[in-house]
């Protein structure tokens, strides 16, 4: 159930954004925009779709934020990659923007694209004019200087700081740079009906650490051909990671208890959270 869905989320915002690119010129950064968005997960458009189904939220509403948060990530990643970041030739398997066009290229679609964001989350079908603002507003501060760039900026500092951070260190840089999103995605659907978001947002707490946590095993044993990018930086680097201070196993098992975590917190939705809790389970035993 969950892969089907997950494979249906992606063909829709895939096509989406065929729509909404196609409606601008056929330039470079317009043509790079398009790349730096195919090929992945979708895994928060998921949670956007997901959230909005267990609240009476039908698709065609849900499509515009779910496609939005997707274009969000898309941009992060772009400059994510960048030679004055972290500078990463591979991504999804294909060369990164910059690589593929040039560094200018890649700035310019990674604006297009967060500035994209925020035109299809303020779109007129997405709801009404206070479910729309209440949507941009909560985007803003996820993927801003509160969210999303502050992990960015604490992960940056961490590498020239000369001392490895601690575990409660890595875990509000992460609750920033990879969970901010994620809540914001599990948090749509309810945010869209009005309702409580409070369980969604355990959920998607715990579910954004378990991804980290993954994300760094995969760093470790993954190879950069299934992963679809380089691998073993961090170790290269030297960077603390919820490996480097755990170890392997009791990393594996920390994930393991943030999953149930996030499923126990679906216990209010009773079988309607099983897909969500299926995703949870996903973010752990991926490859990728």
């Amino acid at each position: 159930m969950f892969q089907r869905r997950l494979s249906k989320t992606a063909d829709a915002v895939a096509r989406h954004f065929d729509r909404a690119l196609g409606e601008f010129d056929d330039l470079p950064f317009v043509r790079a925009m398009a790349h730096a968005t195919r090929g992945g997960k979708c895994l928060r458009g998921f949670l956007v779709l997901e959230s909005a189904r267990l609240h009476g939220i039908p698709a065609t509403q849900a499509i515009w934020p779910a496609t939005a948060i997707e274009a969000l990530h898309a941009y992060s990643l772009v400059h994510d990659d960048l030679p004055c970041m972290d500078d990463d030739d591979l991504r999804r398997g294909e060369p990164t923007v910059h690589v593929t066009w040039d560094e200018a290229t890649a700035v310019l679609a990674g604006d297009a694209l967060q500035s994209l964001a925020f035109e299809l989350v303020t779109h007129p079908d997405a709801g009404s004019d206070i479910t729309r603002a209440a949507l941009a507003r909560s985007l803003a501060q996820a993927a801003g200087a509160r969210g999303m760039v502050l992990g960015q900026a604490l992960d940056i500092a961490a590498e020239t700081a000369g001392s490895p951070l601690t575990l409660e260190q890595i875990t509000t840089l992460q609750q920033g740079k990879t969970g901010a999103l994620f809540a914001w995605s599990a948090m749509a659907g309810p945010r869209m009906a009005g309702a409580d978001a409070a369980p969604l947002a355990t959920y998607s707490g715990a579910l954004g650490l378990a991804f980290q946590i993954a994300d760094d095993i995969l760093d470790v044993e993954g190879d950069a051909a299934t992963v679809g990018k380089a691998t073993g930086k961090d170790a290269k680097a030297g960077k603390a990671t919820f490996v480097s201070l755990l170890g392997l196993d009791e990393a594996r098992h920390r994930a393991e208890e943030l999953v149930q975590s996030a499923c126990d917190a679906l216990d209010i939705y009773g079988k309607d959270g099983e897909t969500l809790r299926d995703a949870a389970r996903f973010v752990v035993t991926r490859r990728n």
